[in-house]
């Protein structure tokens, strides 16, 4: 792990990652990074490259979406696409139960439970991508087929 000490949920998700075999290595930055662009600015990567975990509700289960920092999820055609009625976007509890983490620094993995995942395929356009590991001043560099793997994920477009 680079930088400073992290929480218990960072070490869980370090954990997972190395079950999974990611070989990039957690980083704590010297500040919190709640959203795609200030992750990127701090990075100095593109804001596309920020692989965001957002967590919904479908048909009573979370749903975790892996997406870009450049898109917003459209529910609606999501919904869709995976035959659903309705998404609706999981209250700050709901996150927290689903994944054992807090909004703006929940990890595509390290959840009490595997949550189904669908994966934003426009992920798969940059070399390296950076997810929050558990915090928000943890992150961590991955790649699309990694992301894939270690969430056993679905590639969707989720616009």
């Amino acid at each position: 792990m680079i930088g400073r000490e992290v929480s218990q949920r960072t070490r869980i998700v370090e954990q997972s990652l190395r079950g999974a075999g990611v070989r990039g290595e957690v980083r704590v930055l010297p500040v919190s990074v709640r959203t795609a662009a200030s992750a990127a600015q701090e990075l100095r990567c593109q804001v596309g490259a920020i692989a965001n975990s957002l967590v919904f509700m479908c048909d009573g289960e979370p749903l975790l979406v892996m997406t870009s920092g450049a898109h917003r999820v459209d529910t609606v055609a999501l919904a869709g696409r995976i035959g659903k009625s309705a998404i609706r976007r999981a209250t700050p509890q709901e996150v927290r139960t689903a994944t054992g983490q807090t909004i703006g620094g929940v990890a595509p993995v390290g959840h009490p439970r595997p949550l189904r995942t669908l994966v934003d395929r426009s992920l798969a356009e940059f070399d390296v991508l950076w997810a929050a590991a558990g915090a928000p001043e943890a992150v961590f560099p991955t790649t699309f087929d990694e992301l894939m793997a270690m969430t056993a994920g679905t590639s969707i477009d989720v616009r």
